[in-house]
């Protein structure tokens, strides 16, 4: 390689571990991480040279973990990840005072803060032809003086999921289902209670299981062209409370229109880094509607890699090796689960059975978790426990569909 170059990345989730295997598996590097706890996939992995600090998401702390590692590495380029919301925002507010070693694959922090506002998102939908559930934004000063032009089921969200988490509370589940008026007054009334100052968004409940659920993830280039494209069909989402959304099995499916609209959309805004879109398809008007924009790679990301685009790799082309890429809309045909397949398929619905099967007798199925380059012993006992859990958390929060 031309240039040496270190992966630092923030995060200690199956996000991270999903990335940091990318860059070991694309260029045989181990990445060095910053979690906040010794716990999750991260922290006892092989691949991974991983730290705890329970102060990560302080200024003055992740300031100094960067500086510290670039002087380090000076030798060398630092790209600098975050793998959760909360983490991108420190990086791209930030992006001015990392050493010149550093590189931040990001938007600036200005439309970062605008578009992690769904209140945000939701007119740029608009302005852009872009399809989203039926919508009404709530606002603190409202109080119980307002009325909704669409009618029960609601789903309840807030505007902004990092103000969000700061302020817990009981109960306070990453999306909230509504049956009535009096249960979305209550909702309401909790969220605002426990401190949390944004908006608040209500929608119409768009019918249909998990397998009516898409996942997008783009990759835009640092002159803001979309170089690489890869659509999910969920087949199924996790279920716990706090866990509520999370892609827990991603078939690949390719549609060109749909990828298209969104490229001319981010190329538009001048969008630069990874971007991930939650959307479903409403067969009441044959519409695929957008729910939001995560301004970095998904959680799920590694379905993007087991596929053949791998995440890392756009990274380095892009900003070590300066590579202009061509753009590609993937078409390969690929299965990600962290969930058991047995598990999976006792909540699937059997049509997607056959499907699975297939992929996975022809080696194209891969579970972010399970590498065999990982040889840590703690690692393979983490995984096998982790794997191992979700039978119970499907007993206990979905009803089988088949």
């Amino acid at each position: 390689m031309e240039q040496k170059f270190y992966p630092l990345l923030f995060g200690g989730d199956i996000n991270v571990y999903s990335l940091a295997r990318a860059f070991h598996e694309e260029y045989k590097i181990k990445s060095t991480v910053y979690g906040k706890y010794k716990s999750g996939p991260a922290a006892r992995s092989s691949i991974i040279d991983y730290h705890a600090c329970v102060d990560n998401e302080k200024l003055d702390t992740f300031l100094s973990i960067v500086r510290n590692f670039a002087e380090e590495h000076k030798d060398a380029k630092v790209l600098v990840i975050g793998c959760s919301d909360s983490y991108v925002q420190l990086i791209s507010e930030n992006k001015d005072n990392l050493p010149e070693n550093c590189i931040a694959p990001y938007i600036d922090s200005k439309m970062l803060n605008n578009l992690v506002q769904k209140e945000y998102f939701y007119n740029l939908c608009d302005k852009y032809d872009i399809d989203h559930p039926d919508t009404f934004i709530y606002k603190k000063e409202m109080g119980h003086d307002f009325e909704i032009p669409f009618k029960a089921p609601f789903i309840c969200k807030p505007s902004c999921s990092i103000t969000y988490w700061e302020h817990p509370f009981e109960g306070n589940d990453k999306v909230f289902i509504v049956n009535s008026r009096e249960e979305l007054l209550d909702i309401l009334d909790r969220c605002y209670a426990a401190g949390y100052p944004d908006s608040m968004i209500i929608q119409d409940m768009i019918p249909g299981d998990d397998t009516y659920m898409r996942v997008l993830t783009s990759y835009s280039d640092k002159n803001g062209k979309v170089k690489m494209m890869c659509l999910g069909h969920t087949l199924l989402e996790e279920h716990t409370p706090h866990g509520s959304g999370n892609h827990a099995t991603i078939l690949t499916e390719y549609n060109k229109e749909l990828c298209l609209k969104v490229k001319a959309f981010l190329e538009d805004i001048g969008y630069v880094g990874y971007s991930n879109f939650d959307i479903k398809y409403d067969e009441r008007d044959n519409k695929f509607k957008f729910f939001e924009i995560n301004c970095r790679q998904g959680r799920s990301n590694y379905y993007v890699t087991g596929a053949g685009f791998n995440v890392a790799r756009y990274f380095v082309e892009d900003y070590i090796f300066n590579k202009d890429m061509d753009f590609t809309i993937c078409k390969n045909e690929s299965l990600w689960s962290v969930v058991p397949l047995k598990v999976a398929k006792d909540y699937i619905v059997s049509k997607y059975h056959d499907k699975m099967n297939q992929l996975v007798k022809e080696h194209k199925f891969s579970n972010s978790l399970c590498y065999s380059k990982d040889h840590s012993l703690l690692q393979k006992i983490w995984v096998k426990h982790n794997l191992a859990r979700h039978k119970k958390n499907y007993a206990t929060y979905y009803e089988k569909k088949n």
